[in-house]
């Protein structure tokens, strides 16, 4: 198969992909892989099956095609296509939550000599650095990257870019509990799809619908939670969008309990933790199993809660994600307490608080946790994090944090 004849399979491949005919338009991408000679076309057609099997959640296949894919790009001794070749072996490898080979690849994409490519593609790969460091619950990093990301996707005008880093921040503001940035972020991202994404996959509508569904959640908005998680949830069962189906689906669960309706909550956890465990979002199993933990607590059923917990950790701790490694300690602790057991309970108050520590979950100034509670939260420019209320009552210019760090034994 030729250039021209490649080119052609390749359209016809993403018009049937565009029409939802996903199964046709890989029969056609690998026929391509399989005849053709042209290595600029096998390139391309690699590039697609990578984003055809991202959006399927089936991110071992992604995963492969994306080495070969690099095979592909040294063969073409080409920097552009090593770029983009190492920026899809990174989001492989985010998306099996295997974060420090993500952070490696996005480095080695930054350390490549400038490319045409690099001015389009340097936003996404830090996009995705910021996601692999969300991922790690380090928050200073992750906020780092995803401000570069912003700051690419505004002097290039890529609103899609941006749109997609909104849906991030908003995510990370959940997770430090700033309820009020993680709702304005997803609806900026709503926004910038009703403006400028009419030609856009609606998978972008989606995302940003489900971002607002967590959001409003967390604020106790449960009606308009509900109502954005079922728009989101639409989209993604019209597209056979897998991962997005199970992040529904873990919302839904997290709805109802927080209604009190833990009849329908504990279903739905499970139909989460199915697709999540099917596709190897094991970050997403941890979340369903401390829904399903907390639903136990409420249920009165502390042993089945602690098993739940168990499992947990172990996925915590494998993936490194120090955020859920606390809030399965912080659950435990309270547990135990009630239980009256007092060496379990004090070995969980130490790992509570040794992780604090190391996710810097704490306000420079006053010296309380960020993250116990909802609070507006502010970032200075180095991206080090503090409640909102005490920059504002002290005035400061500088980051304490960063004076902290900067100051040398024998000076202190």
């Amino acid at each position: 198969m030729g250039q021209d004849q490649t080119k052609q399979q390749i359209e016809k491949g993403l018009q049937l992909y565009q029409s939802n005919q996903t199964e046709k338009a890989l029969e056609v991408w690998m026929k391509v892989l399989e005849k053709s000679s042209d290595l600029v076309g096998r390139f391309r057609v690699l590039g697609c099956l990578v984003t055809a099997h991202s959006e399927m959640g089936r991110y071992k296949e992604m995963l492969k095609f994306a080495v070969v894919q690099i095979d592909t790009a040294r063969e073409l001794e080409d920097a552009d296509f090593l770029l983009e070749s190492y920026l899809n072996l990174a989001r492989s490898n985010e998306k099996l939550c295997e974060f420090h080979k993500t952070i490696s690849y996005c480095k080695t994409c930054l350390g490549l000599p400038g490319t045409r490519a690099g001015a389009q593609l340097g936003g996404q790969v830090s996009l995705s650095m910021g996601n692999a460091f969300l991922g790690l619950s380090v928050f200073q990093k992750a906020l780092e990257s995803f401000e570069k990301a912003l700051r690419y996707a505004h002097n290039n005008d890529d609103a899609m870019l941006e749109c997609r880093v909104c849906c991030s921040l908003g995510s990370f503001y959940a997770q430090v509990k700033d309820y009020e940035k993680a709702l304005f972020f997803p609806c900026k991202a709503a926004e910038l799809v009703n403006d400028y994404g009419k030609g856009w996959s609606l998978k972008y509508r989606a995302m940003s619908q489900y971002h607002m569904a967590v959001a409003y959640r967390l604020l106790g908005h449960l009606g308009s939670a509900m109502e954005c998680c079922e728009e989101s949830m639409k989209i993604a069962l019209q597209h056979g969008d897998r991962p997005l189906q199970a992040l529904c689906l873990l919302c839904f669960a997290d709805i109802h309990r927080s209604r009190g309706d833990l009849e329908t909550a504990f279903p739905r956890y499970d139909s989460a933790m199915s697709i999540m465990t099917e596709i190897g979002n094991r970050l997403g199993q941890v979340q369903a199993l401390l829904g399903v933990a907390k639903c136990w607590v409420a249920r009165k059923a502390p042993d089945k809660a602690l098993d739940a917990i168990e499992r947990a950790q172990d996925l915590a701790e494998e993936v490194g994600n120090k955020l859920s490694q606390l809030k399965l300690h912080c659950l435990s602790e309270s547990i135990y307490r009630s239980k009256g057991l007092q060496r379990e309970l004090r070995a969980h108050v130490v790992r509570f608080h040794e992780c604090v520590e190391e996710t810097e979950l704490y306000c420079g100034l006053c010296g309380e946790s960020i993250g116990e509670k909802n609070s507006r939260l502010q970032a200075l420019p180095c991206s080090h994090i503090f409640h909102l209320r005490c920059l504002q009552n002290n005035g400061t210019r500088s980051c304490p944090n960063c004076r902290r760090s900067s100051m040398k034994p024998g000076f202190v």
